[in-house]
């Protein structure tokens, strides 16, 4: 996982005038060509934010250095160190890129592995630009027909335009039209305050999971944390427990 080198991972703060950008890249190998995708979209975006007085400050998590980690919560439940940080990232995001390589005609395995492990609540309402890169294509409808329907679960805003590239797009300036037009897109969605519109107001009107890490500012209306019966739930003990 890494940063830009103005903006730390570990501040969650940020002023009116910044705008959080969250790179999600499957690739594994090095160089790998979806980080290399990935990198020419945040980079057109932050253009585009900046040309409107807005300030990018852009985390890119590399999921192949995270890949035990989330072997190991999709067994616990839990993520944990660096996984956690990763999340905790997503959950700030005001714009996530998400690029994957194509493997046997399908996304990669570790990004859904990824997608597995957050709360079904924590994109709701944040725009996502989704990209693969293969080796033919043959593949480019993977997007569409795999990608485009998981994050529509996640409830996230997909930009309509995807970006793909195949060995011979990298030279085709028809790639570079296509990166600056779902830039443009994502960059107005983020510019609109599209989330905090629909998941600030009606944040209330989602089904959320109990304990989720979402929101984590935000606890159930009504529900009393200190009854025995929550204590006990929480591992603690209670006078209950004790006679």
């Amino acid at each position: 996982m890494t940063t830009t080198p103005d903006q730390a991972a570990t501040t969650p703060t940020r002023s009116d005038s910044t705008r959080r950008l969250v790179v999600v890249n499957a690739g594994t190998s090095n160089p790998s060509s979806s980080r290399l995708l990935a990198d020419r979209i945040a980079g057109k975006t932050a253009d585009q934010l900046s040309a409107h007085g807005v300030h990018p400050a852009v985390d890119v998590i590399d999921l192949g250095p995270l890949a035990g980690e989330i072997a190991h919560a999709i067994v616990s439940g839990y993520p944990q160190g660096d996984l956690l940080d990763a999340v905790q990232l997503l959950v700030n995001a005001d714009g996530v890129i998400v690029t994957t390589p194509v493997y046997k005609a399908g996304i990669s395995g570790l990004l859904k592995a990824f997608i597995d492990i957050l709360d079904n609540d924590l994109l709701i309402a944040t725009p996502v630009i989704l990209a693969a890169t293969a080796g033919s294509a043959r593949h480019a409808l993977v997007i569409d027909d795999q990608l485009r329907p998981l994050f529509a679960f996640m409830r996230s805003l997909a930009a309509p335009t995807s970006v793909f590239a195949a060995p011979e797009d990298w030279s085709d300036p028809a790639l570079t039209r296509r990166i600056g037009r779902a830039a443009t897109e994502l960059a107005a969605m983020i510019n609109s305050s599209l989330r905090t519109s629909i998941a600030g107001q009606g944040w209330d009107r989602y089904q959320h999971n109990w304990g989720g890490s979402a929101r984590p500012d935000t606890t159930t209306p009504g529900m009393d944390f200190n009854t025995d019966l929550m204590k006990l739930a929480a591992g603690g003990t209670t006078a209950l427990a004790t006679s």
